[in-house]
């Protein structure tokens, strides 16, 4: 179906699928990693196999919703009322994304402006905290174990070039894909796809490196907790996005999409742009500022 014509005159129903158990298990699934990662965090017992289970749940819950979505795509069960209702699916999803994130970056604003400079005031200072300094990064009054920051210009500032240069390869190849041009559609999908892992891969060697040689760890106080939070986020949602590259590489490669009926596409584009914007704040406010 063309994009933009009328549904009235083109579509005379709306596919309606069966029940499926798919978002109560991606539910549980996440539940299932957040309740780990609070064991994990709290030094408690079986939190790294609630983790695990968790994650191997949801990787299951996708490969299945994705299976189920591919064959009604292409047993022409989609038009252009489902067209519309999956873009403003895609959006508000996105648009819970950027408030979650906007939780982490404002725990992050208010820790650096207001704890920080509040808890080193005199009145704190005297009574509570002598010797406290208002001076970013900090772990907080209370902690006595010296940590180094994370600089901006090492794997950082390779991973932002990383990240930016696959926004610019999945645009292309998304131009290619309404142009029908197959075979740069396949090798740039394919070239954003190296980029993400490369990040992901840039980034777990910055964790073993803040680790091992920084004294950088989720438990070093604000600092270490925010920068944790948000990157490690980030770093899972950029997985997810990998994830749903590949499936739509091996989808064009299967010869999926046309020129103007791709949303599936379209929605994982719109994820990775999402992805990449979120990045570079976090490049500015947690490593560069």
């Amino acid at each position: 179906m063309e994009q933009g014509a009328s549904t009235t005159t083109r579509q005379a129903h709306y596919h309606v699928p069966q029940p499926m158990p798919w978002p109560i298990m991606g539910s549980t699934a996440l539940f299932c990693m957040a309740l780990g990662a609070v064991f994990v965090m709290n030094a408690s017992s079986g939190g790294w196999v609630g983790l695990a289970f968790g994650v191997m749940l949801l990787l299951y819950m996708m490969f299945r919703w994705f299976g189920d979505l591919i064959r009604e795509s292409e047993g022409g069960k989609y038009g252009g009322w489902e067209d519309l209702s999956f873009r403003w699916g895609m959006s508000w999803f996105i648009f819970s994304e950027v408030m979650f994130f906007a939780g982490f970056f404002g725990a992050l604003f208010w820790a650096r402006v207001m704890s920080v400079p509040d808890l080193a005031s005199l009145e704190h200072n005297t009574y509570l905290w002598p010797g406290f300094t208002s001076h970013w990064p900090s772990a907080g009054p209370g902690f006595e174990e010296k940590f180094s920051p994370m600089g901006a210009w090492g794997i950082p500032a390779i991973n932002t070039l990383l990240l930016l240069s696959s926004g610019v390869t999945v645009t292309i190849a998304h131009w290619a894909l309404k142009e029908g041009k197959r075979a740069i559609l396949n090798l740039f999908l394919f070239f954003t796809i190296v980029l993400g892992v490369l990040f992901l891969g840039l980034q777990v060697y910055e964790y073993a490196h803040a680790y091992s040689e920084l004294n950088l760890k989720l438990s070093t106080g604000a600092y270490g907790s925010t920068f944790f939070m948000l990157t490690g986020f980030h770093g899972f949602h950029v997985t997810c996005g990998a994830i749903m590259l590949t499936v739509i590489f091996f989808r064009c490669l299967s010869g999926h999409f046309k020129p103007d009926h791709h949303f599936a596409f379209e929605g994982v584009a719109w994820y990775w742009h999402f992805v990449d914007v979120v990045w570079l704040g976090l490049f500015i406010f947690v490593y560069w500022l």
